[in-house]
């Protein structure tokens, strides 16, 4: 005689149930367009990376539609409610920005939770930024640019919406050389921005090297530094802030962050295209073209990162006083 065969064929057939809709939603994903959510206006650095980068997945993801959908304001935190609200099917996804965990000092009322409203997905690139000015303004050298702001205190502005890394990375700075500088809080992130340092509104700028190398290139805005501890290989002749701020150093980074909740097939699978696209040679070289540095992070890899992230950037604000407004 057998004994159990019918509680263990329920146990399985309750495992199976369970199993059933994971499998078949990773199976038939996607099943219609995605929704990439950004937290910045179109034009800068995040929305540059989104476009490039989503769009390459969408081709991974069965010729997939890709709507990115910019939603800027309140330091990219209106973005991120936005996208962590929505339906954990994999179908909307956040394209994030370091602001998301480098503000959280800044913001500690948000309704948003990076660590526990996502999913990480994968860090995908590393960007230095630029210290740029308009040039009308009389310096040529990050030394000249200290000492016209220590003669002129308060009487320079630069850009950088709320939260923003345009914001902290210059606040930082001013903290280091003991300068003071004006914030112009541009709403939307660094597009809105970059145009208030090209009319000369907000004449200086820590903007991600994407956003602004056009108008270097075409001399409508002049680049004193780079961010990087040391001088990137790509732009040799563009010096880091470190060299007259040493252990200056700050990163943007851009990377994908899906709803809590989304299953963890549909993860493995935008995690496994994800890593296909950013291996895409013709991508890469854009990205190096830029100064940038291309990666593929595993989403525990993203977590750790993120959390390192706020811990430093909290120290930062702590340290320099920054405010949110």
């Amino acid at each position: 005689m057998r004994y159990g065969t019918g509680r263990s064929s329920l146990a399985l057939f309750g495992m199976l149930c369970a199993m059933g809709p994971a499998i078949s939603a990773a199976q038939g994903y996607p099943s219609k367009p995605i929704r990439v959510v950004v937290a910045f206006a179109p034009g800068g650095g995040t929305d540059v990376y989104a476009r490039l980068i989503m769009n390459r997945l969408g081709e991974r993801l069965g010729n997939a539609r890709i709507l990115i959908d910019n939603r800027s304001g309140g330091g990219g935190y209106i973005g991120a409610e936005i996208a962590a609200k929505a339906p954990p099917d994999g179908h909307t996804l956040f394209f994030t920005a370091a602001n998301i965990v480098m503000s959280l000092k800044l913001y500690p009322q948000q309704p948003v939770d990076p660590m526990k409203d996502f999913r990480p997905v994968s860090l995908l690139v590393k960007e230095p930024s630029l210290l740029v000015v308009h040039p009308s303004l009389p310096v040529k050298t990050v030394k000249e640019l200290i000492a016209l702001g220590r003669a002129n205190p308060g009487k320079i502005n630069y850009g950088g919406g709320h939260g923003t890394s345009s914001h902290l990375n210059t606040e930082l700075f001013k903290y280091m050389a003991k300068v003071s500088f004006t914030q112009v809080p541009y709403a939307g992130g660094t597009g809105p921005a970059v145009i208030g340092a090209l009319i000369g509104e907000a004449p200086v700028m820590i903007s991600p090297i994407s956003a602004v190398m056009p108008h270097v290139n075409n001399k409508r805005l002049r680049a004193l530094a780079i961010t990087l501890p040391e001088r990137s290989a790509a732009l040799p002749d563009i010096p880091a802030i470190a060299e007259n701020l040493p252990g200056y150093a700050a990163f943007q980074w851009y990377g994908v962050l899906a709803p809590a909740g989304t299953p963890q097939e549909i993860i493995g699978r935008l995690h496994e295209e994800l890593g296909r696209v950013m291996q895409l040679q013709d991508l890469r070289s854009r990205i190096a073209g830029e100064g940038s540095i291309s990666m593929s992070s595993t989403p525990q890899e993203f977590t750790a990162h993120m959390r390192e992230e706020a811990v430093k950037w909290a120290k930062v604000v702590e340290v320099s006083g920054a405010k949110p407004n």
